[in-house]
């Protein structure tokens, strides 16, 4: 029997890694595979064996059938986004002080740019220099 792929499935799978904010290595490291597997899988042409699918769909928060292209992907954040989220995420391993910590220098920080003065415009364009004659 002929091996069947799905057309699009090494894009999507990509896709929804980078909008996790995962890197190949982290991924494959969450599915005990190694990066080469993830880069494999993500190439034109090779998907995983069926039981690695649901491993991807639960990392990668998403149904099998929305990692297998069945459904349409629900709304996720982008991947700047993501990596921020994965940034915050880390510090509920820290004590709860430390939490304090980092959150009142975030805080503080966001507090004085909302208040700083309204953005100004982008300021011209640079106009090439003239040679001295």
């Amino acid at each position: 029997m002929k091996e069947r792929t799905l057309e699009g499935f090494g894009a999507r799978l990509a896709e929804l890694r980078q909008r996790r904010g995962l890197s190949q290595t982290e991924l494959g490291t969450a599915v005990g595979v190694t990066k080469r597997v993830i880069v494999y899988y993500e190439s034109d042409g090779a998907q995983p064996p069926g039981a690695m699918l649901v491993d991807l769909a639960r990392v990668l928060g998403v149904t099998t059938d929305e990692l297998l292209g069945v459904k349409p992907l629900r709304d996720t954040p982008s991947p700047k986004v993501a990596r921020l989220l994965k940034r915050l995420e880390r510090l509920a391993d820290l004590p709860p002080a430390e939490q304090r910590a980092v959150l009142k220098v975030v805080d503080g920080f966001l507090d004085s740019y909302s208040a700083a003065t309204p953005r100004r415009a982008a300021p011209p364009p640079l106009r090439p220099k003239r040679k001295a004659s």
